[in-house]
């Protein structure tokens, strides 16, 4: 009994359950889910997963169609150039933000980038994927602003979701990043905005370039 109070909410765990699905592929675009499915699979009834869909219909991951379920958007190259252009602002602006980083931060980022080598190091591309997120979330953070935070990490999971392929067709890409971490890490240290901005307007535009030719 114990346990079960400790769970986090019905719908939070099929939300959680559909869009793990969706960011590693499991539920490729195209997908039919159907409300029975997930309640199923989850072991709830079917008013949470409602609600759950609702949630994820809002962040552009699914689209509902009564009686039938929900089917997983595959994603467009306008998807792609929307999403690296959102992100593009916000990163540019948190650089602006961050320039003279704190230690504090600075420390963060140091960290993040050795998990990221040891990660790539030992081929985990998924969990390499995950922490160069927490790298690029960590320097929009630093700005304190909360709802800017928020879009971000969700331009982020739509990102990886975009990219878990193309990071598997191109291994070679990870070194390349990491090199891009370090030197974004070091204009941060020696307090050049401008330099940081360019950067990370590089590291970004190379996804665009790459994905849109993916997708066409």
């Amino acid at each position: 009994m114990s346990l079960a109070v400790k769970q986090p909410p019905a719908a939070d765990r099929v939300y959680s359950h559909v869009k793990q699905g969706v960011l590693d592929r499991r539920y490729e675009g195209g997908t039919l889910l159907t409300e029975g499915e997930l309640a199923e699979a989850v072991g709830v009834s079917r008013t949470p997963v409602r609600e759950a869909l609702l949630r994820l219909e809002v962040e552009g991951l699914i689209k509902l169609y009564p009686k039938k379920g929900a089917m997983v958007l595959p994603v467009s190259a306008q998807e792609i150039a929307d999403v690296v252009e959102t992100r593009m602002l916000v990163e540019e602006h948190a650089m602006r933000r961050a320039v003279p980083a704190s230690a504090r931060l600075v420390a963060r980022l140091q960290e993040l980038l050795d998990r990221q080598k040891a990660e790539a190091a030992a081929g985990d591309l998924a969990a390499a994927a995950v922490t160069d997120r927490c790298f690029h979330a960590s320097i929009v953070r630093d700005g304190g602003n909360e709802i800017l935070s928020r879009l971000y990490d969700q331009l982020r999971d739509r990102q990886l979701r975009m990219g878990v392929a193309i990071m598997h067709a191109h291994p070679d890409r990870i070194a390349k990043s990491l090199t891009e971490h370090e030197e974004i890490l070091d204009a941060l240290r020696a307090g050049d905005a401008e330099r940081a901005v360019a950067l990370v307007h590089r590291h970004v535009d190379w996804f665009s370039h790459l994905a849109r030719g993916e997708v066409r």
